[in-house]
């Protein structure tokens, strides 16, 4: 794991403490703020809250009631509950996990095994949960939305990488839906180079594999921005854990 000086580290914390500035609350719709606000989130999601910027993310995605969402690799279903309640009864999310790894040890759990719990909760009754690889997405119905929240990097690594993820993500979509991609920011310029290393991913990069797939980019937003982060550290070294430059951009299906 790379090290930081003390001064560095210091002048590090006074950086990160930056936020960047706040939408106004009249542009969040009320669904969002209510999702937000939900308190059957568990108090470990709540926690995120300020460096995640849910309400201002999700205004940003456009998700909306009675949406079809796909969350790609969800994880701990962070995001799979605030889709749940935004897009509410006539909506539907599939939370889409991969399969177990065959190395993974003997009684590890299930990557999908979070979401899993989410979906038997009647207060998340719309969540679906779907066990499939990750460049081969299968979804019940084409979908308004397919979001994938720091992911990307760790889908470079794999075989076949990104280029059948984001084949599936437009082939899962209805005409002029959306794709919606946050990761952790590298140094300009980089490439895909600290991919395996920092698991971070230069945002150019993104852009172009993604438009290759047919998308079309339609906007970005700096709410995830942090611009004291110098790119150099391990996303989870605890100097910058939690407080990474991230980009969020949203591309579009062509109708």
């Amino acid at each position: 794991m790379m090290r930081y000086s003390c001064a560095l580290a210091g002048a590090l914390a006074i950086v990160l403490s930056a936020k960047p500035e706040a939408w106004a609350a009249d542009s969040i719709p009320p669904a969002v703020s209510a999702a937000v606000a939900d308190k059957n989130r568990p108090e470990a999601d709540t926690q995120r809250d300020a460096n995640r910027n849910p309400a201002e993310t999700l205004a940003f995605a456009g998700i909306k009631a009675g949406d079809k969402v796909a969350d790609l690799l969800p994880g701990g279903g962070y995001f799979t509950r605030l889709f749940s309640k935004v897009v509410g009864e006539k909506g539907v999310v599939y939370a889409v996990a991969p399969p177990p790894r065959p190395n993974a040890p003997a009684g590890a759990p299930s990557p999908a095994a979070a979401v899993t719990a989410i979906a038997a909760d009647p207060n998340y009754g719309n969540v679906r949960v779907l066990t499939q690889r990750p460049g081969e997405l299968r979804l019940p119905e084409p979908v308004d939305v397919v979001w994938t929240s720091l992911n990307y990097h760790d889908v470079h690594n794999a075989p076949n990488g990104t280029e059948s993820f984001n084949k599936a993500a437009f082939d899962a979509l209805k005409p002029g839906g959306t794709y919606i991609v946050i990761d952790h920011a590298a140094e300009p310029g980089s490439g895909t180079r600290d991919t395996p290393s920092l698991h971070r991913i230069d945002p150019a990069v993104v852009k172009t594999e993604v438009t290759a797939a047919g998308f079309v980019l339609d906007s970005e937003s700096d709410v995830l921005s942090n611009p004291g982060d110098p790119h150099t550290a391990r996303v989870h070294d605890p100097a910058i854990r939690g407080k990474t430059d991230q980009f969020l951009l949203k591309f579009r299906k062509p109708k």
